[in-house]
C-alpha cells in the first residue's frame, strides 16, 4: 500500500446465489441495446506529464495538474452491484437483511489473478460463525494504460456477470486517484449498503484471517464508532522530492499528519462508514488516501484504534530471534491482516491454516512472552488462545499482548 515505513512513528500505542444480476451502466444505442463504455470520456482525471528531461529526483506527480483537477469529486459508476447487500438473514440472528460484514478490496483491472485468489480464500462470501453473512466487492477505476490489457472492459463485464462483485468508476485508476476510490466507495455504502454492520477494507495482496476479525467484533456494537487497524501516529509529511509519498508544503503545510491506518487493511463499523461518507465530502481531497481518511476521522472526532494483529508492513523478524520463520501458519493464525503477500503465498497460507492436520503448540500452557525491544519491558505472561479484543488484548491474558515474540513462542 501507499504507507511507507518512513512515515511510521508509533508514539502510542460457497455463498447463496443472489437472484438479481449485477448492473453494467450502459450507453444507449439507436437499437435499444446496451454496451458498456470502453474508455472514459471524462476529462477530470489526474494525468501525469512526462518531463522533457527526466531526472530521478523529480516528483512522480504533477501537482499543478492535481490542484487544478482535485475538486472533481463525482464520477459515474459504470458497473454496479445494487443487490449486493440484500441478504436474507444476514444480520447474525437478527431480522436485518444486510450483511454482517462487507469486504471491500482495492484492485486494478489487470489484477485478475489477485481477485481470484481472494475470492477462493479469505474473501469467500457466505455464512460464517453464528450464521453471520459476509459479502465481497472489488473497487476499480479505468486503467490508465488500456493498451496493456486489451478488452479490459469485456474482462470486467464478464467478471461482474460471473461473480457479481465488481464496482467500477469512471476515473483513472492511478495512485493519486485512490482517494477518489475511497470517497466513491463510502458513497456507495451509504446508498447501496446502508445497514451493513461492519466493513473490512484492504488491498488484494494481503492475507486476512476473517475468523479472527469476527472474533474481535464479537460483542461490538455496530451502531457505535469503531475504526481499527495498524494505526500510524505522528507521521510527518515527506518533503523529499524523490519519494513516492512526497507532498510539498503548498499542498499540506502542517508538520504532522493526523493519525491514520495503513491501508493494507482496517475494520470499521457501518455507523462510522456512514459518518465518514458525509465528512469526506467536506474535507479537501488529499493525494494520499490513507492520510485523507485520517483527516476525515479527525473531522468527525473519531480516534482510530491500533491493533497488534494488523501487520500493514508485513512481518519482520525480531532482531532477538533472527532464526525464526515468519511464514508460519501457527503465527498467521493469531493475526488479523498481513500485507505484501504474493498470490501463491496467499493461496498457500490459506490451505496451510485450513489443513485439518495442522498442529500448533497448546496455547493454554504457560508461555513466556517477551515484549518488543523498544517497549523497555521484559515480562512473562500466559498466552491463552481465545482471540484478541478490539484493543489488541488477548482474551484470557492478564496484560496487553505484544506480538514481537509472543506469537512465535506460543507457536512452537
Amino acid at each position: 500500500d501507499r504507507s511507507h515505513p518512513a512515515l511510521r512513528s508509533h508514539s502510542s500505542p460457497k455463498a447463496p446465489k443472489s437472484k438479481s444480476k449485477s448492473q453494467v451502466k450502459p450507453n444507449q444505442t439507436s437499437k435499444g441495446k446496451s454496451k458498456m463504455k470502453v474508455k472514459s470520456s471524462r476529462k477530470n482525471v489526474t494525468p501525469t506529464k512526462a518531463a522533457a528531461n527526466p531526472v530521478p529526483t523529480l516528483p512522480p506527480f504533477d501537482f499543478d495538474s492535481y490542484l487544478r483537477e482535485k475538486d472533481n469529486r463525482n464520477f459515474q459508476l459504470l458497473i454496479d452491484q445494487p443487490e449486493k447487500c440484500s441478504v436474507a438473514g444476514g444480520g447474525g440472528g437478527g431480522s436485518s437483511t444486510a450483511p454482517y460484514m462487507l469486504i471491500a478490496v482495492k484492485s486494478v483491472a489487470a489484477d485478475f489473478e489477485k481477485r481470484q485468489v481472494v475470492r477462493r480464500t479469505w474473501g469467500q462470501e457466505g455464512l460464517f460463525q453464528n450464521g453471520v453473512s459476509i459479502r465481497t466487492v472489488f473497487l476499480l477505476g479505468i486503467p490508465r494504460n488500456q493498451s496493456s490489457l486489451p478488452l479490459w472492459d469485456r474482462l470486467l463485464a464478464y467478471e461482474s456477470e460471473a461473480f457479481k462483485d465488481i464496482l467500477l468508476w469512471d476515473f483513472e485508476d492511478t495512485f493519486f486517484n485512490l482517494t477518489l476510490k475511497e470517497t466513491h466507495f463510502l458513497q456507495w455504502v451509504n446508498s447501496s449498503c446502508p445497514d451493513v454492520r461492519f466493513i473490512f477494507k484492504g488491498d488484494a495482496d494481503v492475507y486476512v484471517n476473517v475468523e479472527n476479525i469476527l472474533e474481535m467484533l464479537r460483542g461490538q456494537k455496530a451502531d457505535e464508532d469503531l475504526f481499527v487497524g495498524d494505526i500510524i501516529f505522528h507521521a510527518k509529511p515527506i518533503r523529499r522530492r524523490s519519494s513516492k509519498y512526497y507532498v510539498p508544503e503548498f499542498v499540506y503545510g502542517a508538520g504532522l499528519y493526523p493519525s491514520y491506518a495503513g491501508g493494507g487493511g482496517f475494520v470499521m463499523s457501518g455507523h462510522t462508514a456512514r459518518r465518514l461518507s458525509s465528512a469526506c465530502q467536506q474535507v479537501e481531497l488529499f493525494p494520499i488516501d490513507d492520510v485523507f481518511l485520517g483527516m476525515c476521522l479527525q473531522q468527525i472526532g473519531v480516534k482510530p484504534s491500533r491493533h497488534e494483529g494488523f501487520r500493514t508492513f508485513g512481518i519482520i523478524k525480531p532482531s532477538a530471534a533472527p532464526h525464526l520463520q515468519t511464514f508460519d501458519p501457527c503465527f498467521y493464525r493469531e493475526l488479523m491482516v498481513v500485507h505484501s503477500l504474493t498470490v501463491p503465498q496467499i493461496w498457500l497460507m490459506w490451505n496451510l491454516l485450513h489443513d485439518p492436520n495442522l498442529s500448533c503448540h497448546n496455547r493454554t500452557n504457560p508461555t513466556p512472552c517477551l515484549s518488543p525491544p523498544d517497549s523497555g519491558l521484559s515480562v512473562n505472561k500466559v498466552c491463552v488462545k481465545g482471540g484478541l479484543d478490539v484493543h489488541g488484548r488477548a482474551r484470557g491474558c492478564p496484560i496487553r499482548r505484544r506480538f514481537a515474540l509472543c506469537a512465535y513462542r506460543s507457536a512452537f
